[in-house]
């Protein structure tokens, strides 16, 4: 038995809000209150190593996805410097041009004819001069160049590589992106236009995801930012892939419990249900599955969002379905009748509305089942969106980060600011009584719980604009978010996300109060430690 003493542990729970010591036995909390711990218990180790720290319920991901491990095999081509799992900092590359002189000097180091391969690129930061197969092709004229941009929904590729799955001008394929003389101008947008490239380049997601390194790092990651529990939200789950998940999440040193949703973007529902049957046999304190993610549309800054009332505000035509909407309503209705939890990735509000409808439709279907489902990123839902949220019981996992990455550009580009001040809507959610989380979607936005936090109690943009202020939440509220309410849209809340008897003793050390500091200070916080089933992994 060990006890733990800090200068504040935020417990999350009303009961007992704060604490100086925590007792834990076997990896679970079995005693939270002050030094009257340590006359309670006995034959206990006294661990004061964070006496002049804070202790809060270790972070929740509730929606990332382990290529933020495994990306790093490819090269970083965004606009915003990065941080890799190995602590290396790479800069951020402002223009096309710098792109084009950073992917020649990959290209040198290349054999054979291996393709040159990308990752990270944002067109939405350079409107002026958008990133095309010209580009590219100064890159080299006798390999393949591919770069898929940083939300994962779209990619620019070489005439090379359009040849290899013979793009032409005569092609009739939506997603493929042509200039005003018909041209291909090498972008391809959802994975209709963009798989046949990916599976020529030999662009495997499952299998770089399925690598001891990525799954290491992705631990790592999570470690380093105070996050105990993560999640990969749109697996393959191949039995090879459960296997290894099991076997390291398994050993004493990794650092995260992983929770794993198999995606339901091609396969027969029928065939998702007896998958998601199997995997929930492998799971384990520190691997949790059966849950299922749909995609339904595609990405704001990608263009490929669905809105109601499209088009965008720069003209561009309303987005693209990864599912059509009666795949999405013949889906829910299947998997709730079987009584499978869904994650449904809604950028847009029409694709919210729809999966809202399918929701409904399908508890009305089947009442007596009883599932918590989950919308993912809700980027441009509204009162009435999250009014129905409310009624059917589904949670929100909202992408607060999108204020400060993107916030400038969705004003001036996509959605308008009238709608960007609204988006990510925090305040409106708690307001209709939803739970919610907040989430990085890394490796789209950098993982990092305390910025999460950040955007959503200030909403600040890059330009340093307050968007939207009214949406604005409270310190306690985005705290909340990160623990609590991540647990609760991945049905752990019985186990994690609070600091109080019987739960998992997971934590993160801090070394300022997220409750004290300034709102603006938020941010700079750092994570000294976290502590998994008692196990302490310092940083």
């Amino acid at each position: 038995m060990k006890i733990f003493e800090a200068a504040n542990v935020i417990t999350m729970t009303p009961a007992l809000p704060s604490a100086t010591h925590i007792a834990v036995k076997q990896g679970r909390i079995v005693g939270v209150g002050g030094p009257e711990l340590t006359e309670k218990f006995a034959n206990f180790m006294y661990d004061r190593q964070f006496r002049d720290d804070v202790i809060v319920p270790g972070f929740v991901e509730g929606h990332a996805h382990i290529m933020a491990g495994a990306m790093w095999a490819y090269a970083y081509c965004g606009y915003h410097e990065r941080i890799d799992p190995e602590g290396q900092s790479w800069p951020g590359l402002p223009t096309p041009d710098a792109v084009t002189r950073h992917l020649q000097k990959v290209t040198a180091g290349l054999a054979g004819d291996q393709p040159v391969i990308g990752w990270g690129y944002d067109p939405i930061f350079m409107p002026g001069e958008r990133l095309t197969r010209r580009h590219l092709d100064r890159i080299s004229s006798d390999r393949p160049v591919a770069i898929l941009y940083s939300n994962f929904h779209a990619m620019c590729v070489n005439s090379v590589a359009l040849s290899l799955v013979g793009y032409t001008a005569g092609t009739d394929l939506e997603g493929l992106i042509k200039d005003e003389n018909g041209i291909p101008t090498g972008e391809l947008r959802e994975m209709a236009a963009m798989f046949p490239v990916l599976r020529r380049l030999k662009i495997d997601f499952a299998s770089l995801c399925g690598t001891e390194t990525a799954i290491r790092h992705f631990g790592n990651v999570g470690k380093l930012s105070g996050v105990t529990t993560m999640s990969d939200l749109f697996s393959s789950a191949s039995d090879a892939d459960l296997a290894k998940l099991s076997r390291i999440t398994r050993e004493d040193d990794f650092p995260i419990r992983l929770y794993v949703a198999l995606s339901a973007l091609s396969a027969p529902a029928e065939e998702i249900v007896k998958r998601s049957a199997e995997m929930g046999v492998s799971q384990t304190d520190k691997l949790k599955l059966s849950s299922v993610k749909l995609m339904t549309d595609g990405s704001i800054q990608a263009f490929t969002a669905r809105l109601r009332g499209g088009p965008y505000c720069n003209g561009v035509e309303n987005g693209l379905w990864n599912m059509p909407p009666e795949h999405i309503h013949a889906l829910c209705n299947t998997l709730h009748a079987h009584g499978i939890k869904m994650h449904i990735h809604v950028n847009g509000d029409e694709a919210a509305e729809i999966s809202l409808d399918a929701l409904g439709a399908a508890m009305k279907h089947r009442p007596a089942i009883k599932r918590r489902h989950v919308l993912q990123h809700c980027q441009l839902m509204d009162k009435e969106l999250y009014a129905r949220c409310a009624r059917l019981g589904v949670a929100a996992n909202i992408f607060s980060n999108h204020i400060w990455y993107f916030g400038d550009q969705h004003a001036a580009y996509t959605v308008g600011e009238a709608r960007a001040k609204k988006m990510n809507a925090c305040a409106t959610a708690l307001k209709a009584g939803v739970t919610i989380a907040l989430h990085s979607d890394a490796p789209v936005t950098p993982l990092n719980p305390l910025f999460s936090m950040w955007c959503a109690v200030n909403r600040y943009t890059m330009s340093g604009v307050r968007l939207g202020e009214q949406e604005c939440i409270t310190p306690y509220q985005a705290l909340h978010a990160i623990t609590l309410g991540a647990a609760y849209t991945l049905d752990m809340e019985d186990d994690i996300g609070s600091i109080e008897a019987g739960k998992f003793a997971d934590f993160a050390v801090l070394d300022q109060n997220p409750l004290e500091v300034s709102p603006g200070a938020l941010k700079d916080i750092n994570v000294k430690a976290t502590v998994l089933s008692g196990k302490v992994f310092c940083i």
